[in-house]
């Protein structure tokens, strides 16, 4: 999401638009045929260019991969005599991974190639896979073992993300970003929590060990290493994108303090942010804690109930993501994802509330439609408008605010429902975030901002 003018600082000057991949003599001039507002190929026009067929391919077997991780991991665990509190451990060692590394990885995203980034982190994804298959063939995998790598897999995410989201703009159209992020946002959810699960979960229950499951995602992750072989160097940097930074730790500490600094002078940057740290505050805890219960207890003990719950809520991600990528960028790009947000998580208050299963899958339907509908266009607001040499640190700083309060919304929903009706929970995750929007688009003059910086399609 982009706005980087305030009542204090003044316009913050931007760089100009990025020039057309299709003028590079490596891609293809059809697959950047001017887009029209009409045009109904719009959602996969990306794909006409080769570097993103390839690129896009990898994330897809990557995305399924780690979805097929996540039930292997579950069961490899408890094949190695491993019980909650070991899960939990495991668990524990990919969020750490992760958290520890966004930040780095952001860095490295805007010194290092970032196809050599994608490559490095999908080898060290296969490799770590690899060494718990090869373990599980012998029958000596460990929980510290399968630590280490939940671990290093966690770690090769937070690399992961910020050199993808700084690579884009690089390789396509800036009027194609949308769409890309679109593709990204819709096969996210159908591949990590559906197919992906359910492959795994076949292949665990026709071989003796769990962890043999684990060579099938080996192969997933080495058909992406492939693929990633195949996307070409990037085009050079325009004359204004080019800049000097220290090495070092100098240098390191001169990115993070240019990242930050950027961010604060840049209001709808800065209260965006802000705002995705209360809504993760006040919403994931009562998402992931207490809706299991509430299902069990309004509605049945049956699983299959509130797996079927969390399917709807994937659908109307998926959905959100290809309805939004399939039109223009709003011209009032601000207003209308900080909207979205806002009036699509008041259905999660009713879902807190009502005894009909129906209307509770009605509900998340809306808010998981919501969510990735503002989503695709923050991720395309962030490359169109961020300057690209900081691209990857300010997608790692948000990537970092978006997951760094998780943990404590988590810890806290379980012993707030000791003392606080369930109800009055999920009113306030369901109305909080429009409150918090709107502060923070009143605050961050979010309407006069996207009208001076309108983007051109």
């Amino acid at each position: 999401m982009s706005g980087p003018t305030g009542p204090l600082t003044g316009p913050v000057p931007l760089p100009g638009p990025a020039p057309e991949p299709a003028r590079e003599p490596h891609v293809e001039l059809d697959a950047a045929t001017p887009v029209t507002q009409r045009d109904a190929w719009r959602f996969v026009r990306p794909l006409g260019h080769r570097d993103f067929r390839m690129l896009f391919g990898a994330v897809v077997l990557s995305i399924f991969g780690a979805g097929m991780w996540a039930v292997v991991m579950v069961y490899t665990v408890i094949g190695a005599g491993g019980g909650p509190v070991e899960l939990s451990a495991v668990a524990a060692a990919n969020a750490v991974g992760l958290l520890a590394c966004a930040i780095p990885g952001g860095i490295a995203a805007d010194r290092v190639p970032r196809r050599l980034l994608l490559r490095l982190v999908e080898l060290v994804n296969l490799l770590a896979i690899t060494s718990v298959a090869v373990a599980g063939s012998f029958g000596v995998v460990t929980i510290p073992h399968l630590a280490i790598v939940a671990f290093a897999l966690g770690a090769g995410a937070g690399f992961f993300f910020p050199a993808y989201s700084a690579i884009l703009p690089r390789i396509l159209p800036p009027a194609q970003l949308l769409a890309a992020n679109g593709l990204e946002g819709a096969i996210r959810p159908a591949l990590q929590q559906a197919a992906g699960p359910a492959a795994a979960g076949v292949i665990v229950a026709a071989v003796l060990a769990p962890a043999h499951a684990a060579w099938g995602v080996v192969a997933a992750h080495a058909l992406a290493f492939v693929l990633l072989l195949f996307v070409r160097p990037e085009p050079p940097a325009a004359p204004g994108e080019q800049r000097e930074a220290p090495e070092g730790v100098r240098g390191v500490l001169h990115d993070l303090r240019e990242a930050v600094g950027f961010t604060i002078r840049t209001p709808w940057l800065l209260w965006t942010l802000l705002f995705a740290t209360g809504w993760v505050l006040v919403f994931i805890g009562p998402e992931e804690v207490l809706l299991p219960f509430v299902t069990r207890d309004r509605v049945g003990e049956d699983p299959r109930l509130f797996g079927f719950l969390l399917a709807i809520y994937g659908i109307g991600g998926v959905l959100g993501s290809i309805v939004v990528s399939s039109m223009k960028l709003p011209r009032r790009y601000l207003t209308v994802m900080m909207g979205v947000w806002g009036v699509s998580t008041l259905p999660f208050a009713i879902v807190g509330i009502t005894h009909e299963y129906w209307l509770m899958a009605l509900c998340l339907f809306v808010v998981g439609f919501g969510f990735s509908y503002g989503n695709v266009i923050w991720g395309t607001l962030l490359q169109r408008r961020v300057p690209r040499h900081m691209l990857g640190r300010i997608s790692s700083l948000d990537f970092f605010v978006s997951l760094a309060l998780m943990p404590l919304s988590m810890a806290l929903a379980g012993p707030l429902a000791e003392v606080v009706p369930i109800e009055a929970i999920f009113i306030a995750a369901g109305v909080i975030p429009l409150i918090l929007g709107a502060l923070a688009y009143v605050v961050a003059r979010m309407a006069k901002d996207e009208i001076e910086h309108p983007l051109d399609h």
